[in-house]
């Protein structure tokens, strides 16, 4: 039986992001109030109590994420003002005149405060997701915007967190898309042009050709899907690490509208790379009637096979390896399917700096080893276990589905939570520890 808990009345206004800390014993929640609130779990009884609260935004908070407690504990959070906020929690009597930006839910004169310490303002759009780097890349965080481009910011300071470093700035619509069967090394891509039938683009010369064809492609595709349209209420935007240390900084990026998911390759000598796209209708609208019919099951939909529809992105999750020879990629979309990609890097013996090589193992590859459609919704958030062996998703039905692989590695569901069981569950545990009393 799934054990569950609730967490009643947690905020004002539409949770947007709830993110468990390293070790699993706190809990970060925000919301459209533009509320950050801290929750301690309490391991005897199970039940989680409030233990800060603030205002952390003049808008929307969209995600939370918690860096590794080898940093110290520090939260960034992300918000429709275009904003990123970097928080530490630090003894009152270590703030020395600091503002405090948070305060203990019941308690004033708590020990420990949560002080901000930084923003970030580069984005020109609202900020949609933020998740700091695993810690072996030192502290880093990536966040993605409503301007489709993806920001790696690394402290230089990190005993006070107050100055951060804009590394990277990538246009993901802008990046080159390479399919699944594309031969990709570490940093590169090819691709074929009207002028260059087939050209090797890197990291340093990246085809202005072939980024203008792109560009236009995704213009020209735009209006063509029937109800849907440009505005940031029909895109996505959604970001991942990948957890493995040897392939180097590797995010998985959807945004906007295009259903693409974009392997990206980051790397202090060269440019920002696609090592892979995941896209779940690859076909070019020319063959748009066959993908109909062969797209992982496309067209069970109700889409017409002339059109070719496409539904944003809204959550990706990286699964930890865990000594794995491939890495699992889950993602969430507007159709209300979740997706299991089965993503296979190049052969460990090849260089990891990405040296060319014609073998077949020097290749990136992906394939969907699961498709659901259970939620018959929007799906707003998947999230793997530690392991990644044990999927999550919550979608507008309600629920938050689990999903796992069984024998011959086929993925099936593994049960379902609704509110409703986690309150019959909350009424037993109360009227137990009623009786216990």
């Amino acid at each position: 039986m799934i054990q569950t808990g609730l967490i009643p009345n947690a905020h004002n206004d539409l949770v947007t992001d709830a993110s468990y800390d390293f070790y699993g014993l706190h809990l970060a929640t925000c919301s459209l109030d533009q509320r950050v609130k801290i929750w301690q779990l309490d391991e005897t009884t199970g039940s989680w109590s409030l233990e800060h609260e603030w205002k952390a935004h003049d808008a929307a908070i969209s995600k939370v994420s918690w860096a590794h407690p080898e940093f110290g504990t520090i939260l960034a959070t992300a918000s429709f003002d275009r904003t990123v906020k970097v928080w530490e929690q630090t003894s009152s009597t270590d703030v020395d005149g600091t503002q405090l930006n948070g305060h203990a839910a019941g308690s004033p004169s708590s020990s420990s405060r949560w002080v901000e310490r930084a923003i970030l303002v580069d984005a020109k759009g609202t900020v949609r997701a933020v998740e700091f780097a695993p810690q072996h890349f030192g502290l880093k965080l990536a966040t993605i915007s409503s301007d489709n481009c993806l920001r790696v910011h690394e402290c230089l300071e990190q005993p006070s967190l107050s100055t951060w470093q804009l590394l990277e700035e990538v246009d993901v619509l802008g990046l080159p898309t390479a399919s699944p069967s594309a031969r990709s090394t570490g940093h590169t891509v090819t691709m074929a042009t009207p002028t260059q039938p087939n050209v090797t683009l890197d990291g340093n010369s990246v085809s202005l050709v072939a980024h203008a064809l792109q560009q236009q492609a995704q213009q020209n595709q735009a209006p063509g899907r029937p109800g849907l349209g440009t505005r940031e209420a029909d895109g996505g935007w959604c970001i991942s690490w990948c957890k493995d240390k040897y392939w180097g900084e590797v995010i998985a990026a959807g945004c906007g509208i295009d259903g693409i998911v974009k392997i990206i390759q980051i790397s202090p000598s060269r440019r920002p790379s696609t090592l892979l796209s995941l896209n779940p209708s690859p076909a070019s609208a020319a063959d748009a009637p066959a993908a109909a019919k062969t797209a992982g099951g496309a067209a069970a939909n109700g889409a017409e096979p002339e059109t070719s529809k496409t539904f944003a992105i809204t959550s990706v999750a990286w699964a930890p390896s865990c000594g794995r020879s491939y890495h699992l990629v889950a993602t969430g979309s507007r159709d209300g399917h979740v997706r299991i990609w089965r993503v296979k890097p190049p052969s460990p013996g090849e260089d990891a700096d990405g040296a060319d090589a014609d073998g077949a193992d020097s290749k990136w590859s992906a394939a969907i080893v699961g498709d659901f459609d259970d939620h018959k919704s929007a799906v707003g958030r998947v999230e793997w276990n530690i392991t990644g062996t044990i999927l999550s998703s919550a979608g507008n039905d309600g629920r938050v589905r689990l999903w796992k692989m069984t024998a011959g590695n086929v993925w099936r569901p593994a049960g379902h939570i609704s509110v409703e069981q986690a309150e019959e569950q909350q009424g037993e545990a109360d009227a137990d520890m009623a009786m216990e009393d």
